[in-house]
């Protein structure tokens, strides 16, 4: 065998003759072999506690900023389902709700512990509720949504893609289901006025929901589901459906209602009349009014914060159990007597 030939492009091995290997060591060769140069730490004792100790500051910090924003939100919460039911049909949630000869409206107190600034917002929040049940979030059509009448396919709507052979605009479960409780807020003798506007997704007001496309033939069936539609109005304008149709992934959630624009102050009495028109008791829900102000950091919620807490805590915690096992036993860095091969001259 040849090896000063370096004219010859094969390597001779006495049987077979087989191509030689190319001995450029370009980008792409240093790519695949793994020789690009690359940070390689060397993950010392030290380095590792003080990683996880650095780790904790800034946790914890970010934690505490955290949880002091979702602080500060004020929030009013009322359930309301059971006390604005009449004495008399305590026993029979069910046939209350559903006989439309029976006055719905009720009247709620609710008194302001701490000031609330503007905006504050209204949600009703529903419990028990499964709207990403696979069959409730199929049930829609989007493109009849944004093309109204002109899209006839709406077999994704069954069981309501129609009523008395006529096609039903918007068509399906989910918008048959729409929540219909009102509210109204006074304070003292003076309104409240509640701004109803924008309160859904931008994208979806002008992407999902045509602004030519009217509700037709909506909630004319023999079971009424939810709220009616003003059939005068697009389905892009009508957003108390579009918030609605926005499905929520969790039994329990909130959806915007409208926004308060005037702040309140400590102690005063807010007067609610609210229809409880919507029926949760055949399933077992619950329905609850929320007044809430908002911070930087959106709404109440205290999970981020206790998160962060806790990662932090919990590096702490790691870094003082790896310092006190470095201290107790220490191992010289770069000892070859800890190799796999040499523990057991260690051990005789």
């Amino acid at each position: 065998m040849d090896l000063d030939g370096a004219s010859s492009p094969t390597v001779s091995t006495g049987v077979q003759e087989i191509p030689g290997r190319s001995t450029q060591r370009g980008a792409f060769y240093q790519f695949t072999q793994q020789n690009l140069p690359a940070c390689k730490p060397v993950l010392t004792p030290a380095a590792i506690i003080a990683t996880f100790l650095l780790m904790g500051l800034i946790f914890i910090p970010i934690g505490l900023v955290t949880l002091r924003a979702s602080n500060s939100v004020v929030e009013i919460v009322d359930r309301y389902d059971m006390d604005c039911i009449p004495e008399e049909y305590r026993n029979n949630k069910v046939a209350y709700i559903k006989d439309d000869l029976i006055s719905k409206n009720c009247s709620r107190f609710l008194k302001v512990l701490k000031p609330m600034k503007a905006p504050i917002y209204i949600y009703y929040q529903l419990d028990n509720y499964y709207q990403n049940h696979r069959r409730y979030v199929k049930s829609r059509s989007d493109l009849q949504l944004l093309h109204g009448l002109g899209y006839n396919d709406t077999s994704s709507c069954k069981p309501l893609e129609s009523s008395h052979n006529l096609p039903v605009v918007p068509c399906g479960l989910i918008a048959w289901s729409l929540f219909n409780d009102t509210y109204k807020f006074s304070r003292g003798p003076s309104e409240l006025k509640v701004n109803r506007k924008n309160i859904a997704w931008k994208s979806d007001r002008d992407h999902k929901f045509g602004k030519h496309v009217y509700p037709f033939n909506f909630q004319n069936g023999t079971l009424i589901g939810g709220g009616k539609l003003d059939p005068s109005i697009p389905l892009g304008d009508q957003e108390d459906l579009i918030v609605w149709m926005r499905t929520a992934a969790l039994p329990s959630f909130r959806k915007l209602y409208g926004r308060i624009e005037e702040d309140l102050d400590v102690d005063d009495v807010i007067v609610v009349h609210l229809k409880n028109n919507y029926n949760t008791y055949s399933f077992g829900g619950k329905k609850k009014l929320v007044l809430s102000t908002s911070s930087w950091l959106g709404g109440k919620n205290d999970f981020l914060g206790v998160a962060n807490l806790f990662v932090g805590a919990f590096c702490i915690f790691i870094s003082i159990i790896f310092l006190l096992l470095h201290m107790k036993n220490p191992r010289p860095y770069g000892d070859m007597a800890y190799l796999s091969w040499n523990r057991k001259n260690i051990a005789s």
